[in-house]
């Protein structure tokens, strides 16, 4: 058997070889490094597959999140309610920002944002809602768009686990997750289902002049060359990486395609094990199918009920498969976001999934020889 990875991505890199290297030849001979041709056309080509009006690449998906927030024009004191369980990331940038963070629970089906915990943090000074599609699947948009139209809010996806995912809109049928809500911010880093070579990110919008802000913000607030006429960062999207993503965006389907067959072979393996609560898709989805489109799968992440979470992740270490913890403290419980306003009576599920969540080997590469030996690891320490 193959050595098992959390995410392989030499066996992914194997099948475009050509191409990457191909497209990095041309790039060093003609030393377009900062937007050149690459950027440019993965740009098109993602405005296409996303059927959005505008991407526009930046640096990392940090910065995205970042600029998104700073193309709004949001100000200092100005709440923005996001997830308690998620990556730093998300509240980085709005402390950064000099904004307000507002932590909400989750659904302890989904992990993503609790609709009704949102609404009950509403202030007059809350201005936007940041939705994690955690794991590879969207938050209950429907809702929270209601809940933004009727305070006036904007809504900025952090869509940097979950690109390729369709939502079904109660009005609109399937859109790509990422083009629902007012702005939406990605990240290309490696180990995503869209990974460059090194960090990247992108913001989507179908609003043309925020679409022209955020141009501008990307660039140190140039549209003219010396010309800064809004505060900007230095956030470029390098040729090289863009390079990877033109080859892999073709393919981003069928990788999805192929995370969703490794999981519907875990859940088969796992699911009605005592302790072991396998994954959940919703919006319509039901079981993981071959036409079941809303998950992509970034993580495949079970929630161990018995107390054995810890003591599974060592029993898998010692049997040399790799897992992780994703998230082991919220965000309400992290030094540098602690705050008196939060109790940590309204973080129930939160503080329930830091102690069960398990995340297993996710990627395009897994076999089933892998799999089966990853189940039975998990199947003979449950039962034992």
């Amino acid at each position: 058997m193959r050595k098992i990875q959390m995410v392989d991505l030499k066996g992914q890199y194997e099948a475009i070889k050509e191409q990457v290297n191909s497209s990095f030849a041309t790039i060093l001979e003609n030393s377009s490094f900062i937007n050149g041709p690459e950027v440019h056309g993965f740009q098109k080509d993602l405005e296409s597959y996303l059927d959005v009006k505008h991407v526009i690449p930046c640096a990392n998906g940090t910065d995205a999140l970042q600029i998104a927030m700073m193309g709004l024009g949001l100000k200092p004191g100005d709440e923005v309610i996001t997830a308690d369980f998620t990556f730093a990331a998300t509240v980085e940038v709005i402390a950064l920002l000099q904004l307000t963070p507002v932590l909400v629970d989750v659904l302890p089906d989904t992990f993503n944002i609790d609709p009704k915990a949102i609404e009950k943090a509403i202030t007059p000074k809350t201005k936007a809602i940041v939705p994690v599609h955690l794991f590879g699947q969207c938050a209950n948009m429907d809702a929270i768009l209601e809940i933004a139209a009727k305070h006036n809010l904007f809504v900025i996806e952090d869509n940097a686990q979950a690109i390729g995912a369709n939502y079904k809109n109660n009005k609109d049928g399937k859109l790509k997750a990422g083009t629902i809500g007012h702005v939406a911010a990605t990240s290309f880093f490696p180990s995503k289902n869209l990974g460059a070579y090194g960090d990247g990110g992108a913001i989507f919008t179908n609003d043309d002049e925020l679409a022209h802000t955020l141009r501008g913000v990307v660039n140190h607030g140039m549209y003219e060359r010396y010309h800064h006429d809004v505060v900007g960062v230095n956030s470029r999207l390098d040729s090289l990486q863009a390079a990877v993503l033109r080859a892999k965006l073709p393919l981003l389907d069928t990788y999805n395609s192929k995370r969703r067959d490794a999981a519907r072979k875990y859940t088969k393996a796992l699911k009605g094990i005592e302790g072991v609560i396998t994954p959940e898709t919703v919006n319509g989805c039901g079981e993981i199918c071959d036409t079941c489109d809303c998950h992509v799968f970034h993580q495949y992440t079970l929630k161990i009920t018995n107390g054995k979470r810890d003591a599974l992740v060592k029993h898998l270490a010692d049997k040399e498969i790799p897992c992780g913890v994703y998230y082991p403290i919220p965000l309400h419980k992290q030094k540098a976001y602690v705050d008196d306003r939060y109790n940590d009576s309204d973080f129930p599920v939160t503080n329930q999934l830091v102690q069960q969540v398990i995340s297993l080997p996710m990627h395009t590469e897994l076999d089933d020889e892998q799999i089966a030996y990853i189940t039975d690891a998990i199947i003979g320490f449950i039962k034992n």
